[in-house]
């Protein structure tokens, strides 16, 4: 699906940002719709392309952009060539100004589609696996580090690899976690959704259910806390490839735990809710560890890439893969309510000095226009070009 709007071109600079995105059923999206709206809202003309799937999650259309569908699977297959091809086909088609993509697999695909204007990629992930597949993601980490012209890290540990990969320019971007809609429910209507008394805790997570996420950490945890008195209550909002093998640990260790599957009502989640926790083995800035702060939620959450720099001393952080260490600490929490509530009002607090949506996209404007108003114009990069140190 494509608008029917034709490009336009604003005087400072002329021409087209293309946005570029693989599969995507979380944050990437989000954050790639977010830049849509607010860079066309700013009179960018604006296109994203992605896999069709993507326009019908996320409707980047709606939010001011035209799209071009560009089947970019999640993992590297013979299809990538495809990917390639109908990349430079859209290219060819537009005057561009940016092509800014989002991700290793985005970026794969656009440093191998060589596009005559400048090259942005953001890192959102770190490579996590190991083996063929992991040696496989890490020449791509090489690859896409060195052919970009500028790569943005969404956490520090990102910049840091990308500098030592060989990147030309490696920059700090935080993502900021798209603001979320007032809730509509009150607590008590949430928690009746659940059948969770009054006396009784409410732990939320949110995200995609992938093996990154350890959601069988929380898992294993919560089968201690079915013999508290009374009895915590877990609900998991988020699809994905880990649904069934979480389904089959629910059951077999007799957890209180509901996987409650996509959910539009996160803000109304939040409200109900007595705690938060993030269980997973790497996130950036996560955004619903962002949105539980902001909600004023006390959360748990993994010392693990750029989460301590998110949270600071706003949450009680704890070794990845701990199943221990997450029991002590949401128990320690659950029978302290003093301390719960003011840990609720120091993550309100953190959240507050947090870069905002608008700051964010004012920091990719300014990229943009410095990428395209040097006297050089902008450059192909080059896979192989050395690298030339850190920004």
């Amino acid at each position: 699906m494509s608008a029917s709007s034709e490009p336009t071109a604003t005087p400072d600079r002329p021409g087209t940002v293309v946005l570029l995105l693989a599969s995507s059923t979380g944050g990437v999206g989000q954050h790639v719709r977010a830049l849509a709206r607010g860079l066309t809202a700013a009179g960018e003309s604006v296109l994203v392309c992605g896999p069709a799937a993507t326009q019908e999650q996320f409707d980047f259309v709606a939010a001011g952009a035209r799209f071009q569908p560009v089947e970019i699977p999640a993992s590297p297959t013979p299809a990538d060539a495809r990917a390639v091809a109908a990349l430079r086909r859209v290219l060819a088609g537009e005057q561009v100004s940016v092509l800014h993509a989002h991700g290793l697999r985005a970026g794969l695909v656009a440093v191998l589609a060589r596009p005559a204007a400048p090259l942005v990629v953001t890192w959102h992930n770190a490579v996590l696996v190991g083996g063929l597949r992991g040696g496989l993601s890490r020449l791509v980490e090489r690859i896409v580090a060195r052919g970009a012209r500028v790569t943005l890290g969404a956490s520090n540990d990102l910049v840091e690899r990308a500098a030592a990969l060989g990147a030309a320019d490696a920059r700090l971007a935080p993502v900021a976690a798209p603001t979320l809609p007032a809730p509509r429910r009150r607590r008590a209507a949430v928690r009746a959704e659940f059948g969770v008394a009054a006396d009784q805790p409410l732990i939320l997570s949110v995200g995609r259910l992938h093996p990154q996420k350890r959601y069988d950490v929380l898992v294993d945890a919560a089968a201690r806390w079915r013999e508290r008195t009374p009895p915590a209550v877990v609900v998991i909002a988020g699809s994905g490839p880990a649904y069934l093998p979480l389904a089959a640990r629910i059951s077999a260790a007799r957890a209180p735990v509901t996987l409650l599957g996509h959910r539009t009502d996160v803000a109304d989640l939040l409200v109900g809710a007595d705690l938060a926790v993030v269980t997973s083995d790497w996130e950036a800035r996560q955004l619903f560890a962002q949105e539980a702060l902001r909600a004023g939620v006390p959360l748990v959450a993994t010392a693990v890439g750029g989460l301590p720099e998110l949270v600071g001393d706003a949450a009680v952080l704890v070794p990845p893969g701990d199943v221990d260490a997450v029991d002590a600490a949401v128990r320690g929490l659950l029978d302290d309510d003093a301390g719960r509530a003011e840990l609720g009002r120091r993550g309100a607090a953190r959240a507050a000095t947090w870069p905002t949506e608008a700051e964010t996209l004012a920091q990719l404007v300014a990229l943009y226009a410095e990428l395209t108003s040097g006297p050089a114009g902008p450059a192909t990069p080059d896979a192989d070009a050395p690298s030339t140190g850190r920004r």
